[in-house]
């Protein structure tokens, strides 16, 4: 599916805390496609350690993912830490989850299938927010799409202790370590399951995930890990490790999901979700 129709929109939606800068992808309609086309929707949490959740750096990624998947998506941004740390980005997460359900209309979407999804810190807040939808009671989910997730505050994973200076991997830890302290200030808060999904000892009840990793990112192992219990949990998973980033190179994660093998699995996955 081709993106020269695609249309974006700048809009504000309702966080936890008060109205939070959004972007609504919205694709061209596939041939002979009438209303029955708008039944997806994922919402989006951009990447940026907790340290900043820009929806620029992410708006190519996010044209190509509506264009290819027919789905509509809509990016929000979060309260950041300097505003309020841990819980907030947390209650904005399921805030936008509930705002998008009581607005259906206005984003042109008939409400079969709501998406969470992210990078990064916006993969721990898609992960979060899908905790935070079962333990609430809505709203429901039809998938989680999980794209090199921050979820172990405690920075203890293999692949994050093997870090190297010469392929930018120690970097990386090091901006992912200065958002959680940010993030989580008070040390009790890096175990609560809402900060560190990966601590959770209930899996049971979240919606199907697609997990990516990546070969060369320090986030790899706590990805993998995760996939694996929410799959020992009976929680169905795709999970697959990308190629190597290239760490080096600025916005690594934004360039490497912008290929379109990436692509082409998250189309895979949403396209399964769809069916079901």
């Amino acid at each position: 599916m081709g993106n020269e129709q695609l249309r974006r929109r700048d809009l504000d939606v309702q966080g936890a805390r008060g109205a939070l800068a959004a972007r609504l992808y919205v694709p061209a309609p596939a041939s002979g496609e009438s209303a029955g086309g708008n039944d997806g929707l994922v919402v989006f949490f951009p990447p940026g350690a907790f340290l900043q959740a820009d929806l620029d750096g992410v708006d190519e990624f996010l044209g190509l993912l509506a264009s290819q998947t027919g789905w509509r998506v809509l990016a929000s941004k979060y309260t950041l830490p300097a505003e309020a740390p841990f819980p907030a980005a947390v209650e904005d997460a399921h805030a936008v989850l509930k705002w998008v359900q009581r607005h259906r209309a206005r984003l042109g979407w008939n409400g079969k299938s709501l998406v969470s999804a992210g990078i990064e810190a916006g993969g721990n807040l898609a992960a979060v927010s899908a905790v935070l939808a079962r333990d609430r009671g809505g709203p429901a989910l039809a998938g989680q799409v999980l794209i090199m997730p921050m979820l172990d505050p405690g920075l203890t994973s293999c692949s994050m202790r093997q870090v190297s200076n010469t392929d930018g991997s120690a970097r990386e830890a090091e901006t992912c370590a200065a958002g959680y302290r940010d993030y989580l200030p008070r040390a009790v808060d890096r175990t609560h399951p809402y900060a560190c999904p990966l601590q959770s000892s209930r899996m049971k009840g979240l919606p199907p995930a697609l997990v990516l990793s990546a070969h060369d990112d320090p986030l790899r192992d706590e990805a993998e890990q995760y996939g694996a219990k929410l799959s020992a949990a009976g929680i169905a998973v795709t999970a697959r490790r990308l190629g190597p980033l290239g760490l080096r190179e600025p916005d690594a994660r934004c360039s490497c999901v912008r290929k379109h093998d990436v692509l082409d699995a998250i189309a895979g996955f949403l396209a399964g979700l769809a069916h079901k």
